[in-house]
């Protein structure tokens, strides 16, 4: 989805949720998917934003470096890219989780090459209202065309994009193609580092940018 746009906005105004993407993604392991988490500090309802939510002490960089090394130290780009990452997890201390969220983001994007503007939400001023928010950040940015994740459909008004001259699409997460993978049958959903430990500079062909319009339905 980054490569597919001119700007990129972290939207970390928003609260943090639990059982999210945020601070979690699955690698690939001989004993199937394996979840690595970054512990973060949660206070009472999650009545915090994303940009809050401080990361819990120190451990799981060398817990997560292990199981990378583990389970990828077979991949035939794995020590090109490891030369890259490992200060991240090793050198490198982060107190929240938007910044090392960031840092990795920023990182990924230059091995992929990936020129996308990344930005804040806190760079610009925030309206009130779900979809308001997002209409008037498109503005500030000077955007003709807004790409959300599939899941916004449930609380976008897209007649508020409309009104704006604002094209409103969907990225389409289905339908990418298999890459050589190790440990058995493929597996989809695994973090973008299975595709760089085991592809290398030809990731990018494995990957796509498709988004479709707002009125389009998606396909399964």
């Amino acid at each position: 989805m980054i490569g597919s746009v001119d700007e990129f906005i972290l939207y970390d105004d928003m609260q943090y949720t639990r059982r999210d993407w945020r601070n979690r993604n699955q690698i690939k392991t001989p004993q199937g998917l394996l979840w690595l988490t970054v512990p973060v500090k949660v206070k009472g309802k999650y009545l915090q934003t994303i940009r809050e939510t401080e990361i819990d002490g120190q451990r799981w960089r060398s817990d997560h470096w292990k199981a990378l090394q583990q389970n990828y130290r077979r991949a035939p780009y794995f020590e090109q890219i490891a030369a890259v990452l490992e200060p991240y997890y090793l050198d490198r201390e982060f107190t929240h989780l938007s910044e090392l969220n960031r840092a990795l983001t920023e990182e990924i994007c230059k091995l992929l090459g990936i020129t996308t503007t990344l930005k804040w939400s806190s760079d610009y001023t925030l309206a009130d209202g779900k979809t308001e928010r997002l209409v008037d950040l498109c503005k500030q940015a000077g955007a003709t065309t807004y790409i959300s994740g599939p899941a916004a459909r449930d609380y976008i008004a897209p007649d508020l994009f409309e009104a704006a001259g604002i094209e409103l699409r969907y990225y389409d997460y289905s339908g990418y193609p298999e890459y050589p993978q190790l440990w058995g049958e493929f597996q989809h959903g695994v973090s973008v580092l299975d595709l760089l430990f085991n592809c290398g500079a030809d990731a990018r062909q494995y990957m796509k940018s498709p988004a479709l319009p707002s009125n389009q339905p998606e396909r399964s």
